[in-house]
């Protein structure tokens, strides 16, 4: 455990000196979510009165992917293209802890940057609903999901490739997550796909937790759970340090 901690701790003072990327993973679904929210650009579900309620829990759900997977997938990417991580393979700490390490990093960030978010959908008049205590299990589970879909890539690939297939994924992700489209105004087939792919599990998860008059997501927390138990096994199986 001591172990654990301490790497942790390591990668998380690692990511708060990188700030400009830090600064990045901030700001970008804040300025989403105060955009779409006041241009009518999006369509958002029927009986949904301001576009915020919809917005807010999917853009809480894409701060989860846009941490868990693009940016520690890039940044582990690269650790492991210069060879940062070889000698971590020759250290007792051993795969699983340090994916846990990793992954616990991330989701001490997600506390900072989910808090900016709320507070800038408050001064956007959201008006939250369903039980928000779930959207904290939820969160979690997000969190080893993409978190091991993103050390899963940069575990396998070239640092190179990783960047591009990151950032590739993370598009496809969010326009078939439920994100900010409905999946009630996307073609059925493209819906059906869409929830089962970890985002828009998360984006229907967080949905129900948080949005008045949302379905329920039964199915959608198997799905998740799923992919936060898989991806992160995943990862640790094939993870390669260089």
């Amino acid at each position: 455990m001591k172990a654990l901690l301490a790497q942790t701790r390591s990668e998380l003072m690692l990511s708060l000196r990188n700030g400009e990327q830090l600064l990045v993973n901030i700001a970008i679904p804040l300025l989403l979510l105060v955009f779409f929210s006041a241009v009518k650009v999006l369509p958002i579900p029927t009986g949904v009165d301001k576009r915020v309620d919809f917005l807010a829990p999917g853009i809480i759900a894409l701060a989860v992917m846009s941490n868990a997977m693009v940016a520690l997938a890039i940044g582990t990417g690269f650790e492991r293209h210069y060879k940062v991580l070889k000698r971590l393979g020759s250290t007792p700490l051993g795969r699983g802890r340090w994916v846990l390490a990793k992954i616990g990093m991330v989701k001490v960030l997600l506390v900072l940057q989910i808090a900016l978010i709320v507070i800038a959908a408050f001064l956007l008049g959201w008006n939250p609903g369903g039980n928000p205590w779930l959207a904290i299990p939820a969160v979690v589970l997000g969190a080893f999901a993409f978190g091991g879909i993103g050390l899963l890539m940069a575990g396998t690939l070239r640092g190179t490739v990783t960047l591009a297939l990151a950032n590739g994924l993370y598009l496809l992700l969010l326009l078939l997550g439920g994100m900010i489209i409905p999946f009630s105004e996307m073609p059925s087939f493209l819906g059906t796909i869409g929830k089962v792919l970890p985002s828009g599990a998360l984006s229907q998860v967080l949905q129900s937790c948080l949005r008045s008059g949302a379905p329920g997501a039964g199915s959608a927390w198997i799905v998740l759970a799923i992919w936060a138990v898989c991806a992160p096994l995943a990862a640790v199986k094939f993870f390669r340090w260089e």
